[in-house]
């Protein structure tokens, strides 16, 4: 699972997501890629749980990039607890993710295994996202 192996600070505040994802859209390293379409938080259990996912049909024929890291600490506080008495304990870590943003990139397999394989993907993340092909990467 993915984390910070070391942060300035154990805590941080919520912030807003707003506008459109100033880096990261662009295809870097690989031919076909994931894009988020929406906004919102991606947890590090999500993020490899779709490259497991991918993982599985590229096997050793192709290559995959993961392009966000989880740096953001989501606390919790426990259940049935009185209100007050300061902010809960880090319960997850999250990558925040803007619209644009790139999420997987593969490459070293045909298309068709490529689709297949970002569209398992899909499935387990928690926001709207599209395949792109590096041809294909400024029609979104």
């Amino acid at each position: 699972m993915l984390l910070p192996s070391k942060t300035k600070y154990r805590k941080q505040h919520k912030s807003r997501i707003k506008g459109k994802s100033k880096k990261g859209f662009l295809i870097s390293f690989g031919s076909f890629a994931l894009i988020s379409l929406s906004t919102g938080y991606m947890s590090s259990r999500q993020i490899e749980s779709g490259r497991v996912a991918i993982s599985k049909l590229v096997k050793k024929t192709g290559k995959l990039w993961i392009r966000i890291f989880p740096d953001k600490p989501l606390t919790k506080k426990p259940a049935e607890i009185r209100m007050g008495k300061g902010k809960g304990s880090v319960d997850r870590w999250v990558a925040v993710i803007k619209p644009g943003r790139v999420i997987y990139e593969v490459d070293g397999v045909d298309e068709d295994i490529a689709r297949k394989a970002m569209k398992l993907a899909q499935a387990k993340l928690p926001l709207a996202t599209k395949f792109i092909m590096r041809e294909n990467e400024f029609l979104f």
